[in-house]
């Protein structure tokens, strides 16, 4: 990677998450033949919106906060990506969730391209009104680059259905009309998907289950550590306990716990009942140091918080033969060529976690159509998509002798490139 290929407002002693996307591009250009002529295309986001975000505070005060907008590629179709709301979102945060976006969606060929947003702020601090007025504001500040045939956002991490919710409604406002296919993710009674909110965590579940079967690891007694509690992980335990794996250990922000046994999420999700700063106290498992979490001794791991868990330092630690990425780039290049080498697969984010944008594809299309699906319907039609896309990459990864991530970037570069391409330069 050269610095030549950097945007001028990125720093290239300190590129960020930007980088580890650069790096991922670098290990797959070798595998993309004539197309990697327009490789270059994915190393510069079509559309980088930076914007001020003034909230007027319940105590009367006004404070400024730094919001995203980046469309990284729209060559397949309208953008598609979350908004985060965080106090250490970056735009090099953000340009690299935006490209694993456009990736994602290639990879289980839905219509789109990547986008993402996020706004610097810790939504604990705000009030119900602090947080709808900073919604609102956001959307007001990026409604002229999106739409529900230009980008279409969704929830991410600290956003959820309400936000979603004040989203559509200011849009809609400043359009003079409804206008729900604008974001995903909503309120079922505002035309939100049934499956909508535990799609993620299911998505995993599907492609775990089809590694799994090639892999001769019986689903029944699989013991799985989770990171991340939060609307990822805890659907993604749920449905493997009921699938009769035993969840042996679950970290989140509060800290660790495990039980060799098995964990209830179920009865945890109840024991919390909202607070997730009791999982120590929960009395079923016991609290381990957070460290001691990459070493707990699983057949299977999903991170399924932030990006950047496992790295270099922690990945020799880790025990389990199998992991399914939870999150967006919790695993650096670094640490997957040492959990390779120790024969650990790993199912990549950006084919692992797709589950959330599928059913959000569902929901686009369900508004467009003014006509709903069952929930039956929807995660019958998720695990099509994604059992389709799992086998096309699992045999792309066995004709070239490549990791399933590099495969996953193979079978995604090249559907947007060749659309790149065949669309051209205009003018």
């Amino acid at each position: 990677m050269t610095t030549a290929t950097l945007p001028s407002f990125l720093d290239p002693a300190h590129i960020g998450p930007w980088g580890m996307f650069l790096e991922q591009l670098e290990r797959v250009e070798p595998h993309l033949g004539p197309l990697a002529a327009w490789i270059d295309t994915l190393r510069h986001p079509k559309r980088c919106l930076i914007v001020d975000v003034p909230v007027r505070m319940d105590d009367g005060r006004i404070r400024h906060f730094e919001g995203f907008r980046v469309q990284h590629n729209l060559s397949r179709g309208p953008g598609k990506g979350g908004v985060r709301f965080h106090p250490d979102v970056t735009l090099s945060e953000v340009m690299a969730l935006s490209a694993w976006m456009t990736v994602k969606n290639a990879a289980v060929n839905l219509p789109y391209g990547g986008a993402k947003g996020g706004v610097r702020v810790n939504p604990a601090e705000l009030s119900m009104p602090e947080l709808e007025r900073l919604t609102r504001r956001y959307i007001s500040e990026i409604g002229s680059i999106i739409g529900p045939d230009r980008d279409i956002p969704a929830p991410d991490v600290n956003t959820n259905e309400q936000i979603m919710a004040w989203m559509m409604d200011t849009y809609s406002i400043n359009q003079g009309s409804t206008q729900t296919g604008v974001v995903t993710g909503k309120p079922i009674s505002m035309g939100g998907s049934l499956g909508r909110k535990d799609a993620t965590g299911r998505g995993c579940y599907v492609v775990a289950r089809e590694a799994m079967q090639r892999l001769g690891m019986p689903m029944e007694g699989a013991r799985i550590a989770i990171q991340g509690f939060g609307n990822v992980g805890n659907a993604a335990a749920r449905i493997f306990h009921d699938a009769g794996a035993k969840i042996v250990a679950i970290q989140d922000a509060a800290g660790t716990i495990a039980n060799s046994k098995g964990i209830n999420p179920h009865a945890l999700l109840g024991f919390l009942n909202g607070n997730p700063r009791a999982l120590l106290d929960y009395p079923e498992a016991e609290v381990i140091a957070n460290a001691d979490f990459w070493g707990v001794d699983c057949d299977l791991l999903l991170p399924a918080a932030l990006e950047n868990q496992i790295t270099a330092a922690n990945a020799g630690q880790v025990r389990a033969k199998l992991i399914v990425e939870g999150a967006n780039g919790p695993t650096t290049p670094q640490a997957e060529d040492i959990l390779n080498a120790n024969g650990c697969i790993v199912l990549p984010d950006v084919l692992a976690n797709a589950g959330g944008v599928t059913v959000s594809y569902f929901e686009w299309v369900q508004n467009a159509s003014s006509f709903f699906w069952t929930e039956k319907d929807i995660n019958d039609r998720l695990d099509r998509v994604l059992t389709e896309a799992f086998q096309g990459i699992w045999d792309l990864a066995a004709a070239r002798n490549v990791n399933l991530r590099t495969a996953t970037y193979i079978m995604a570069c090249s559907r947007v490139l060749e659309a790149r391409a065949m669309r051209g330069i205009y003018p």
